[in-house]
């Protein structure tokens, strides 16, 4: 039986999925779709958002608009997870690289339609946060590690996928290294409070790696 706190948060959740769903449909002539494929609706809705927010606004957790985390950072907009989420174009048997764990929300989405996740932080108290938060809720597919993010995990390459949850100006060429052929990458690009873009990059069998727009969008630098 659910507890009345119980049913709150699974109202709010809900609401948080219609909202998803209205915005995806608003920035259809951007982002090139109309809505967000089932499965990974179904994983923003299994993943307790509420567990991944700061102490004292979990009611805030399902509001669709970005938190502050501390250090600088911030959890994203729902509706941003989604759609970075859905351009990555998952399948149950890819490796995820992921830079900026940050608080691990994006991370149990990830880990909940791909094989395996390799996520890295920069900031140690975000990094051992997440991975407290991760293993509370059994989630095992993922492998956390601390350090440079511009340098990705070489030791683990290549990727099927690869998500930047910050921004860099330029694409890190490592991470471009790091991309398997047939790969695909999800990444914002620019300068702090200028205009950025989520930008889709992707690798040919051939190695060739081009890039395309999607939408304009903000994040915090990448560190």
């Amino acid at each position: 039986m659910t507890t009345p706190d119980d049913e709150t948060l699974i109202r709010a959740r809900h609401r948080m999925l219609d909202s998803i769903e209205d915005d995806a449909r608003d920035m259809a002539p951007l982002i090139g779709r109309a809505a967000f494929a089932p499965a990974v609706m179904a994983a923003m809705g299994a993943v307790p958002r509420h567990r991944f927010v700061p102490a004292g606004q979990g009611h805030r957790a399902y509001v669709n608009r970005p938190l502050p985390i501390g250090h600088g950072q911030t959890i994203s907009q729902p509706t941003i997870v989604a759609l970075m989420t859905d351009l990555l174009d998952l399948a149950p048997t890819h490796r995820v690289l992921e830079i900026g764990t940050g608080c691990g929300y994006q991370t149990a989405v990830l880990a909940r339609l791909a094989a395996r996740v390799f996520s890295v932080e920069t900031i140690p108290r975000l990094s051992e946060a997440a991975a407290a938060r991760l293993d509370d809720l059994g989630i095992v597919n993922v492998i956390l590690r601390r350090g440079d993010g511009a340098e990705g995990w070489p030791s683990e390459a290549p990727f099927d996928r690869i998500i930047v949850t910050a921004a860099p100006e330029r694409i890190p060429p490592p991470l471009i290294d790091q991309l398997a052929p047939g790969g695909r990458m999800v990444i914002p690009l620019g300068r702090p409070w200028e205009r950025q873009w989520l930008t889709v990059g992707g690798k040919d069998s051939a190695g060739a790696f081009t890039t395309r727009r999607n939408l304009p969008v903000a994040f915090v630098p990448l560190v």
